[in-house]
């Protein structure tokens, strides 16, 4: 399982259509973690900011038409075991694949602070 954090609006903006973020046309990959503590830190680092609900989207890799290779960070982020390998999906990622949805809690100043099942 690799999680990828997208905010809830991109993630209901086109539901009957394969995933992917408004970066992927400029990257070529979709930026996923290998796991939980990854992606609270993750979201530390780059998320903070982003307004409305963050979510979690628990991807089976296996299930995936598009190849997923574990790459370096060119830089880890804070929180981030340097050498740690990152799931890049270089595809879009079909809703089939989403095996779960959770949302990030965050606090006032948008830290991670953990995560809780999405209704």
């Amino acid at each position: 399982m690799i999680i990828h954090v997208v905010p809830l609006d991109d993630w209901l903006a086109i539901p009957e259509r394969p995933y992917a973020p408004k970066t992927f046309a400029a990257e070529g990959f979709i930026h996923c973690s290998p796991d939980e503590a990854t992606t609270l830190a993750i979201v530390d680092a780059y998320y903070r900011t982003t307004p409305g609900p963050l979510m979690a989207l628990l991807i089976d890799e296996g299930r995936l038409r598009s190849p997923v290779r574990y790459e370096p960070a060119g830089t880890s982020p804070p929180g981030v075991a340097p050498g740690t390998l990152f799931p890049h999906v270089y595809g879009p990622i079909e809703r089939e694949a989403v095996e779960g949805l959770l949302e990030i809690q965050r606090d006032a100043d948008g830290r991670a602070m953990g995560f809780v099942p999405w209704a």
